[in-house]
């Protein structure tokens, strides 16, 4: 497969020398615009000006053209309700936007476009959009350009991408019309000049498609472009025709609201209260005359596409007449500024949405994020408080984005959390700061990006650690340095590709209705032979339930051969028997359940579905699962959470979760389509990760928990009986694991509990709520006595150890209470033992 850099160079070329066969020529040249080839920079263009020689880039013009000029102004929010009044007209249906997470998609961890609202689903024609064609005010985060942020004036890492969205097979899809529907919005919306725009032919690629692009720009500024997707790249590189034609046209409202108002900056044109709340309690002057001569030229600065960032600020030195170094030191206050407000916008639009900062995937991006605005507060010493600043922008947003608002609290706990990690690392940093500069004459690229990765160490911050106490070591920043940041974790990002490996033949093998789907309590059925390939044996229907989702296979009988093994191999499951049997294709044989093990499974299964629920409902909104696996011992669930579970918080929560059990609530399990039940009920359903194909299986406890799952599942939580958390861990930064019991193993672990509280009970003559503190007054009476009969006393490893659980008894005695019964035991046995010595 081709990265989308590389499916631009190999196709780019054809669309630029068959350009009659791509693009809307004949609707181009209505408009009175022609060809032309960039002097400067090469590329092909279109303008209403026959003698212009040079595209819109910024770079080949000098320089934004439009600042300090207002046109037809508009605030952020005007633009989404201008553009949508005008397509809606035209017969574009405006939807609801889609969460910055990407759950529903296998191939991103994040919404990076308009369009991945429907990769891969929708695009390849799997299923149907949710309108068509229709229009989006799309949420999106990006992480190359966070160097770019706050400098060029115009780049941001959370943004909104306005979609022009249409999925036609290729005898209804129009590019002609689609092209001319969105040339209206800047004649007819932003009231923009013909003369003005400047259309650039380009290529555009990304999730696997790509196609011919136009790029719209005015002054100097790139406003929106229009992808017509045609093509798929194969598993070789090549390209295939999609049977379903795409319209992709993606325009950042932020930009539309720039140009229109003419203010410095994106920034001050996008979150105008912010800006001034930032600017007025920092206290720096943007009244400065090297800012204003400053801005035009920004746009030429780019530091993941110009490939010389360091020859732009050598050019704009010139131009603005200031030496280069001054030139940055200057204008990093200012970037500094707007980067705060921009991320921390990025930050309320991530957080709200279920993600949580992490060391981690695409997460890590996140923590990079508020650590920059911590390091910019900390540089020029400012008194600005990040979570003062969101909840300035979620007010703000309020008119388009309302739910920015309902999360403020589980938002605050997380930047509260996130600021104690961020202390506690520059603590740390500071010493291993003066080691690495005492020890090192220079530091590149790599050992920079390894020390921000491993220790938190910014570069800026080395460096002026560096030049102020005198140390004799070459420090080289790549300009590009967060965007190297991001594109590391995108390379390790730890989201699998689960690929199916095929185990056996199953070719023209029709799906296998799975039986288990109507009832978990279907423990008899029977079925035809399908195939047989030796100990495999494939069905038309079963009730047995295929080893996935976390969840383990059933075991039984097929007649009466033993079911040692079952699983799924695409749609087709397949039953693996202790040995080949005498079955003929066409055949109807018996099939028989292991019921115990199949209830108890269900009730771990059931029960993941109420601890999940309980999780959300006492943590916050930002708990996900991020793992489960259910077996007949016990069944455990990942969580995305940011620090470990207090003993209050497991008790809360399986509180809640036997609440809901008690409470005897109905399960309904139903098949809908993918589209029906993502608009009933919203994308937490996918908590297992994506799922393909058109339909869904939705489990739903009413008011409580609905999820998109094939598990075995119980027809009422009563069924669960009950449910016990006996462990919880910390198991990567950002995710927590939670591992409990739910039927009759919670039962069996209940009756063995209270055999070893009354245990301790006799072993310490006290009360059950006494435990705890005659565990700690045990274990001082056995280091007296042990000291008493030993010249020379010293804890080894396995006392500290046993130390820890006597003080510590309060919590083991709800998960482990044996290493308690254990432990006490030992310890009465020492003291006796010391006391006859």
């Amino acid at each position: 497969m081709l990265s989308d850099k590389e499916l631009k160079k190999k196709f780019g070329r054809e669309f630029t020398e068959n350009y009659e066969k791509y693009f809307p020529v004949s609707e181009l040249k209505e408009l009175g615009f022609s060809r032309n080839k960039c002097t400067n920079c090469g590329k092909y263009f279109w303008s209403s000006d026959k003698k212009r020689k040079l595209c819109g880039e910024p770079e080949c013009i000098g320089g934004y053209k439009f600042i300090g000029r207002e046109h037809n102004p508009m605030s952020f929010t005007d633009v989404w309700k201008k553009f949508s009044e005008l397509l809606s007209g035209m017969g574009y249906t405006p939807i609801k936007r889609y969460p910055v997470v990407s759950r529903w998609n296998p191939t991103s961890d994040f919404t990076i476009a308009s369009i991945s609202d429907f990769q891969p689903y929708v695009v390849n024609g799997t299923v149907k959009a949710p309108a068509n064609p229709l229009i989006v005010p799309q949420l999106c985060l990006r992480f190359n350009d966070i160097d770019n942020v706050g400098i060029t004036g115009r780049h941001f890492t959370g943004f909104t991408m306005i979609g022009q969205h249409a999925f036609l097979p290729p005898d209804r899809f129009d590019q002609g019309k689609m092209f001319l529907d969105y040339f209206r919005w800047f004649e007819e919306g932003m009231k923009i000049n013909k003369k003005d725009l400047v259309i650039h032919e380009d290529i555009w690629a990304g999730g696997g498609n790509f196609g011919p692009c136009l790029e719209f720009f005015s002054k100097g500024l790139e406003l929106g472009n229009q992808v017509y997707m045609f093509f798929e790249q194969d598993h070789k590189g090549n390209k295939k025709e999609l049977d379903i034609k795409v319209l992709d046209m993606g325009m950042g409202q932020e930009r539309c609201a720039w140009y229109s108002q003419g203010t410095l900056t994106n920034y001050e044109a996008v979150f105008p209260s912010v800006f001034e709340y930032i600017k007025k309690t920092t206290g720096v002057n943007f009244k400065n005359s090297l800012l204003k001569k400053f801005v035009s030229y920004a746009g030429i600065i780019d530091f993941e596409e110009s490939g010389n960032a360091e020859k732009n600020w050598d050019y704009i030195s010139k131009k603005t007449g200031v030496k280069k170094d001054k030139l940055k030191d200057e204008i990093m206050k200012y970037c500094a500024v707007y980067s705060i407000g921009e991320h921390t916008r990025t930050l309320l639009y991530a957080l709200n949405d279920g993600a949580l900062p992490s060391n981690t995937g695409g997460n890590y991006n996140l923590r990079v994020l508020y650590r920059r605005v911590m390091d910019f507060i900390n540089k020029y010493d400012w008194d600005v408080d990040p979570m003062d600043v969101i909840r300035l922008h979620a007010d703000y947003l309020k008119e388009q984005y309302p739910e920015m608002k309902e999360n403020l609290n589980d938002i605050n706990n997380i930047m509260i959390v996130e600021k104690r990690k961020y202390l506690d690392n520059r603590k740390r940093s500071r010493q291993i700061i003066e080691k690495i500069l005492k020890n090192n004459k220079s530091i590149g690229k790599n050992k920079l990006m390894e020390l921000y990765d491993s220790q938190g160490i910014n570069p800026e911050e080395l460096k002026k650690e560096a030049e102020e106490n005198k140390y004799d070591v070459k420090i080289e920043i790549p300009p590009n340095f967060y965007a190297l940041i991001s594109e590391k974790q995108e390379k390790h990002r730890e989201k699998e590709e689960k690929t199916i490996k095929e185990k056996i033949s199953l070719k023209d093998m029709p799906e296998t209705k799975p039986l288990y789907y109507e009832s978990y309590d279907i423990l008899e059925f029977e079925g035809i032979v399908l195939k047989v390939i030796g100990r495999n044996v494939v069905l038309n229907e079963t009730a047995f339930y295929p080893t996935s989702g976390g969840q383990i296979h059933d075991k039984g009988f097929l007649a009466n051969y033993k079911v040692v093994d079952v699983f799924k191999q695409g749609k087709v499951i397949v039953h693996v028997l202790d040995k080949k049997p005498s079955f003929k294709k066409g055949q109807k044989i018996k099939g028989r359940i292991d019921g115990e093990r199949r209830i108890q499974l269900a009730q771990h299964h059931t029960a993941t579905h109420i601890v999940n629920g309980a999780a959300k409902r006492h943590l916050g909104n930002h708990v996900w699962q991020a793992g489960a696996s259910k077996t007949m011992e016990k069944s455990r669930l990942d969580i995305t959470h940011y620090e470990n579970l207090s003993d209050k918080d497991i008790n809360e929560i399986e509180r809640i979760a036997n609440e809901v059990v008690k409470n005897n609530i109905p399960i309904y399990k139903t098949t809908m389509k993918k589209t029906l039940a993502e608009s009933k009920y919203g994308f937490g359903i996918y908590q297992g990760g994506a799922v393909p194909g058109k339909e869904l299986r939705i489990v739903e406890i009413p008011d409580f928990d609905v999820e998109a799952c094939g598990g075995t599942h119980l027809n009422t939580t009563g069924e669960v009986i009950s449910i016990k958390i006996i462990k919880t861990s910390k198991i990567q930064d950002g995710v927590v694991r939670i591992e409990f019991l739910a039927g009759q193993a919670a039962e069996n672990y209940f009756n063995q509990e209270t055999k070893q509280i009354n245990e301790l009970m006799d072993l310490l003559k006290c009360d059950k709520k006494q435990i705890p503190a005659r565990c700690e007054e045990l274990f001082k009476k056995w280091k007296l006595a042990r000291k008493n009969k030993l010249d020379k006393f010293e804890l080894k490893s396995k006392d500290k150890y046993e130390g820890d659980i006597m003080n510590q008894s309060a919590h083991i005695l709800r998960t482990q209470p044996e290493h308690v019964v254990k432990t006490v035991k030992r310890f009465l046995e020492d003291i006796k033992k010391y006391t006859k010595q």
